[in-house]
């Protein structure tokens, strides 16, 4: 995306962190979780950005961070310009107009005791009062339709539906307001991998048609591959590595990108089999005692003295990578 247009969203050193009790005793001392710790990106319009990373290093921590839905201990959010991380909850009412979120978990995002037509006018009847029923209602069956959904299927409760069509709902809630950015939080983890593929194809074709911002949040390379311009890789709550896309899977250069990459399975056997697969070693460390310096040194293959001393700073290696570390 070109650095001549003004991001529709900016962060700058977002931090998440929480006070947890140390022992899980009632009087142990509390200490402080760093979940999302100095992350820093743009997002254009029309772009999308693909975050990936483990479980447990703070990717849908900080989707719901951006969207205030958990608050944000330092940093910087800023919308079109305009500074939201401290703002009044009436100004991220009005940013909730054009920014929108899609769940991991299709089902339990939906609220069973709401049919299809409440659930996807919600959002039209809490932003725009104003409208009378018949219209939310039009507008209701127009995105049903968007989405691949049957308006005969209009007055059913989500448990009549399938993982694939509650997710496809939850797609039109998001979208009936017409919003510039969908942040979606692992949105195909939960589905068939033959499913998977119809709901990337169709949020890829929806931000076609009506120029949307996507954050994209996956744990899987291979699909982030499928939908993103620019990846971000975390790793316990920090930025490893941001590219370009080509960029990143043609020359990785963080070790913990090298080793994501090295995962994704190939469709050709003969490629398969002469892959060398470069496993992690250990688990991921807690962020309640994070390592000194590098968080990645631990499990990293290449690691040096140096990197438990000093903590690597994103610094720009080529036109297209960013990378946080000391060797790469």
């Amino acid at each position: 995306m070109s650095e001549t247009h003004s991001p529709l969203l900016s962060v700058r050193d977002l931090e998440v962190q929480f006070k947890v009790r140390g022992g899980g005793w009632p009087w142990s001392a509390k200490r402080v979780l760093k979940a999302v710790n100095g992350i820093s990106f743009d997002l254009y319009p029309g772009e999308t950005l693909g975050i990936v990373g483990e479980s447990g290093c703070g990717k849908s921590t900080l989707a719901r961070a951006i969207l205030n839905l958990i608050p944000s201990s330092a940093g910087s959010i800023v919308w079109m310009g305009s500074e939201m991380r401290g703002a009044a909850p009436t100004r991220w009412m009005d940013l909730r107009k054009d920014a929108q979120m899609v769940f991991q978990d299709p089902l339990a995002s939906l609220n069973p005791r709401m049919n299809v037509a409440q659930i996807i006018g919600e959002p039209l009847r809490t932003h725009q009062p104003q409208l009378p029923a018949d219209e939310v209602l039009r507008r209701v069956k127009a995105m049903m339709l968007r989405v691949g959904l049957d308006e005969s299927q209009i007055y059913r409760y989500p448990h009549e539906f399938s993982g694939g069509q509650c997710q496809r709902i939850g797609i039109a809630r998001a979208l009936v307001l017409g919003p510039k950015l969908i942040i979606c939080d692992e949105p195909v983890s939960a589905l068939d991998v033959s499913i998977q593929a119809q709901i990337i194809n169709l949020l890829k074709d929806l931000q076609k048609e009506m120029g949307l911002a996507l954050v994209f949040i996956a744990h899987d390379l291979a699909v982030v591959k499928h939908v993103s311009q620019r990846i971000l890789v975390m790793y316990l709550g920090r930025t490893m590595e941001i590219a370009d896309k080509e960029a990143l899977y043609a020359d990785p250069r963080h070790p913990y990108t090298r080793a994501l990459l090295s995962a994704i399975p190939s469709a050709d056997p003969r490629r398969e089999r002469a892959k060398v697969i470069q496993l992690l070693q250990g688990d991921l460390p807690s962020p309640m005692d994070p390592p000194s310096g590098c968080v990645f040194r631990t499990r990293c293959p290449v690691a040096i003295a140096q990197c438990a001393q000093e903590v690597p700073l994103l610094r720009r290696l080529t036109p297209q990578t960013e990378v946080a570390c000391l060797v790469a």
